[in-house]
């Protein structure tokens, strides 16, 4: 699949990979709500699209993401700083909870 390709049907790679919407969303920073919406037509915006690729597709871990995985990074900072920062929000909150339940 080519960056930015149409992601058509992001329920069948959910339910593919066996995980529940809360799982496959939040690995990109979405919530279940907002993925609940893509899977039932909304337009998903691009960043949000390859997030989906890199991470469901490619096999990516974000916290392992290395070279061209910061330029979908940076693209998405430029592009839609809203949902940039909504992910490193998220991201902030998860790694909270690693290091809660950590100690």
């Amino acid at each position: 699949m080519k960056p930015f390709e149409r992601i058509s049907n992001p329920r069948e790679i959910r339910r593919r990979l066996r995980l529940n919407q809360q799982e496959f969303w939040s690995r990109i920073g979405v919530t279940q709500s907002g993925g609940s919406r893509y899977e039932g037509g909304r337009s998903m915006p691009r960043p949000v699209r390859e997030l989906l690729r890199l991470v469901h597709i490619e096999g990516i871990e974000l916290a392992r993401a290395r070279g061209k995985d910061f330029e979908v990074v940076s693209l998405l900072k430029q592009t839609n700083p809203r949902l940039y920062r909504s992910l490193q929000k998220a991201a902030l909150r998860k790694n909270g909870r690693k290091r809660q339940a950590g100690s």
